[in-house]
C-alpha cells in the first residue's frame, strides 16, 4: 500500500510541476552542449591515435589487399579518412553519456512505472548497440571480403581506396547496431499497446519477409552480409515477442499480502 502511495504522489507531482516551455529549451541546450563538449574531448585523443584505429579498423580487409596495403585516390583522402575516422569513434565513444543525457532530459515527465522500464531499455540499448558493431566486425565483416575476393569475375587488382572503405564499414556499423535494437522495438511497440505479442507472433511470416527486405536495403548487395544482417534481426524479433509475453506474465501476478 505504502508503495503504491508513493507512486501515485510521484505521478501527480508530474502532472501539476510543469515548467514553462523556455526552461525546457533552456534545459536542453545546457544537455547538447554538455554532449558536445565530450565529443570534442574525445576527439583530440582518438585523433592522436587514429592510424591505429584505422588498422584495427581495415583489419579484415588488408589480407585480401595486395602487398596488405591500400589506396588514397582522393588527393586530401589521407588526412581527412583519419579525421572522420576519429569523428566517428568519439561519437561511439560519447554515445552512452548522450544517451544518458536524452533520459535526463526526459525522466522529469515519465510516470514511475515508466522509469521502472526506461532504466533497463536504456542500458540494453546501449549494449545491443555495441553488440552489433561487434556482430559486424568480427562475424560479417571476414564473410563479406573474403566473398569479394573470391568474387573477381575480371581478374583485376582489387585494392580499396581508404575513404571510401571507411564509408563502406560505418555504414555496416550503423545498420547492424541499428538491427540489434529490434528487441527494445518490439518491446516498446507492444508496452505502447500499438501492437500485442499475439499479434506480432500471426504476422512472423511477413516479419522475416520485411527482415530480409531491410537486409538488402541496409547491406551492400551480396547475399552473405544481407542473410547475416536478416537473420539475426529475426532473431532477435523473436527475443523480444518472448520478453514481452514474460514480462506480461509476471505483472498478472497477483502481489503477495503484506
Amino acid at each position: 500500500m505504502e508503495k503504491t502511495d508513493k507512486a501515485l504522489a510521484h505521478d501527480q507531482a508530474v502532472d501539476t510541476n510543469e515548467q514553462p516551455f523556455l526552461d525546457h529549451i533552456i534545459e536542453l541546450r545546457a544537455r547538447i552542449l554538455k554532449s558536445l563538449g565530450l565529443l570534442v574531448l574525445c576527439f583530440f585523443p582518438i585523433f592522436f591515435f587514429a592510424e591505429e584505429i584505422y588498422a584495427f579498423v581495415a583489419a579484415p580487409i588488408m589480407a585480401y589487399q595486395p602487398d596488405g596495403k591500400m589506396i588514397a585516390t582522393g588527393v586530401a583522402s589521407p588526412f581527412f579518412t583519419p579525421l572522420m575516422l576519429s569523428m566517428y569513434v568519439a561519437l561511439y565513444a560519447a554515445m552512452p553519456f548522450i544517451l544518458h543525457q536524452i533520459w535526463s532530459f526526459i525522466a522529469p515527465g515519465l510516470y514511475l512505472h515508466e522509469k521502472k522500464f526506461a532504466i533497463p531499455l536504456l542500458v540494453s540499448s546501449i549494449l545491443l548497440f555495441y553488440t552489433g558493431s561487434a556482430f559486424a566486425y568480427y562475424a560479417v565483416f571476414p564473410l563479406v571480403f573474403q566473398f569479394f575476393a573470391e568474387f573477381n569475375v575480371m581478374n583485376a587488382v582489387w585494392m580499396t581506396d581508404i575513404s571510401a572503405y571507411l564509408d563502406f564499414v560505418i555504414r555496416l556499423f550503423f545498420a547492424f547496431g541499428i538491427a540489434f535494437e529490434v528487441p527494445i522495438a518490439t518491446l516498446l511497440l507492444i508496452w505502447s499497446g500499438i501492437t500485442t505479442a499475439d499479434s506480432l507472433s500471426q504476422k512472423r511470416p511477413y516479419i522475416v519477409v520485411g527482415c530480409f527486405a531491410l537486409g538488402m536495403l541496409l547491406t551492400p548487395p551480396d547475399v552473405i552480409s544481407q542473410i547475416l544482417l536478416a537473420v539475426p534481426m529475426w532473431l532477435l524479433f523473436e527475443l523480444g515477442v518472448w520478453l514481452a509475453r514474460v514480462t506480461e506474465r509476471h505483472s498478472n501476478e497477483p502481489e503477495a499480502p503484506g
